[in-house]
């Protein structure tokens, strides 16, 4: 009856204990198999990547797709980093190089520079509403997704980037940037919106950032306890270009009731 109480007590141990190693393993990766996919990541980059200077940087394992994901970049080269995805038996899946090549991490870079720019306009002390959200993005697709009907005829193509080139983000924003902004204000509607699209052209002009189009909510402010009196004035994609005070409370009307329409709000 001992032993096989002892028998029952040493089972289920080493069953708690695999069920603990299998719980790690699936979320931080075990020794050996990152071992594997080093050495793997190393003879990968040899063999395919001679008379560069690329560098491994780190392996590390994502619980979130359960592969080992090894950095690779270059010292002499801003935009040239990208990655090997291997999996537990060290066995390669996965290279996305083409990240470089398609000009996705030049984008990237070039998007990073403008949202700090904007971010920086909009955290100033020129920026005289009170946004809830305020944000700015370049905005890019590939040349094979051009031709999607959902994709915006002002966005930058990636292929024809150039890696490593500088570039004026500010210039590109003027090309390709879009602001989104929403605004608590006890004034909703569209003659406010007018006032509010005029004001802030007015701050980036002087900041000196370009943008091209931005969609811009005013909503009433919320209390303390997160209610707020409903109403809602907003422009989606609003050209820079109809940023003037001839007829823009007629335009902001009709993009307006455009977005009413897009979202199926009725007024």
């Amino acid at each position: 009856m001992k032993t096989g109480l002892k028998i029952a007590a040493f089972t289920l141990a080493v069953i708690l204990i695999v069920g603990v190693l299998w719980f790690a393993n699936s979320l931080v990766g075990n020794p050996i198999s990152k071992a594997l996919a080093e050495n793997t990541a190393k003879k990968y980059l040899k063999e395919n990547y001679k008379d560069t200077d690329y560098e491994l940087e780190e392996v590390t394992y994502s619980f979130k797709d359960g592969y080992y994901h090894a950095y690779v970049s270059s010292p002499s080269s801003i935009d040239t980093h990208f990655t090997f995805m291997i999996n537990g038996f060290g066995k390669l899946s996965y290279d996305n190089f083409d990240y470089v090549t398609s000009g996705w991490n030049t984008a990237e870079r070039l998007d990073k520079d403008y949202r700090g720019a904007v971010d920086d306009f909009f955290a100033s002390m020129s920026f005289p509403y009170n946004a809830y959200i305020a944000y700015g993005e370049l905005i890019f697709v590939s040349s094979s997704d051009q031709e999607n009907p959902t994709a915006p005829d002002y966005a930058l193509i990636t292929e024809e980037l150039t890696v490593d080139a500088y570039y004026d983000v500010n210039k590109l924003g003027a090309q390709s940037g879009k602001l989104t902004v929403y605004i608590y204000d006890d004034n909703v509607s569209v003659e406010r919106l007018a006032e509010v699209l005029l004001g802030i052209r007015e701050c980036i002009d002087n900041a000196g950032i370009g943008f091209y189009v931005i969609d811009c909510v005013i909503e009433y402010p919320r209390d303390e306890e997160g209610f707020a009196d409903y109403g809602r004035v907003e422009v989606i994609d609003f050209l820079y270009s109809d940023i003037y005070e001839k007829g823009l409370v007629a335009r902001v009307t009709e993009a307006n009731e455009e977005a009413g329409e897009f979202f199926g709000v009725a007024e």
